[in-house]
């Protein structure tokens, strides 16, 4: 049973509160972290490590954007409680990835401001497009997620234990929430958009390595 409908500008507010804890406040999990393993990395591994996971904390940053607005904008009560419980979820992943950062003597990205009004905007347009489209947009976003992942598997030293801890476990989790869209009535996108979705996550990818 979905929960009474806020009006609109008390959900507009939820909505700044939450960006802004996000974006500047340590996250809070509900689960304990993967995590189970200790590593003692190099140099070379450590900075190595700290960039991939630099870039999964973007990720995360983004993943709550993008369920907060298509949240704001859903026209569905039920489907909206759904996506407020997925962006709950993902919040595990915020703080596990900030926890490893901070593990790795590393820093979130100097970007996540933009990182996140990027991903709040395309969030935004995806559910004003509709609900279908809406689902839609997150399969796809998920199963980029989800390659994302496994490709930092493959990345992250070996040695690192820790990290790959935390990245497999997301990578399950980011598959379930494709699986839960798609199974509520996901449509499936039209060929450009998946395309200028991965080519927008390269060039997030690439500076927040740095950045």
């Amino acid at each position: 049973m979905s929960r009474p409908t806020l009006p609109a500008p008390d959900r507009l507010l939820s909505a700044l509160d939450h960006s802004l804890r996000t974006v500047f406040a340590r996250p809070n999990a509900s689960r304990p972290t993967p995590a189970r393993s200790s590593a003692t990395l190099g140099e070379t591994q450590r900075r190595e490590s700290g960039a991939l996971m630099r870039v999964n904390h973007v990720g995360e940053v983004c993943a709550q954007a993008l369920y907060q607005s298509q949240a704001l904008v859903c026209r569905d009560p039920a489907l909206r409680d759904a996506f407020e419980q997925a962006a709950k979820e993902e919040i595990d992943h915020l703080a596990w990835t900030r926890q490893r950062l901070d593990e790795l003597g590393d820093r979130p990205s100097l970007l996540n401001p933009l990182w996140y009004s990027g991903a709040f905007a395309l969030g935004t347009m995806a559910g004003l497009a509709g609900d279908r489209v809406s689902l839609g947009f997150l399969v796809e976003t998920e199963r980029q997620v989800e390659q994302h992942l496994a490709s930092h598997l493959d990345r992250l030293p070996t040695e690192d234990l820790p990290s790959r801890e935390i990245v497999a476990q997301m990578k399950i989790d980011e598959a379930e929430h494709a699986e839960h869209a798609q199974a509520a009535g996901a449509m499936t996108l039209p060929a450009p958009v998946p395309q200028l979705m991965r080519m927008a996550a390269r060039v997030m990818t690439r500076v927040a390595h740095h950045l």
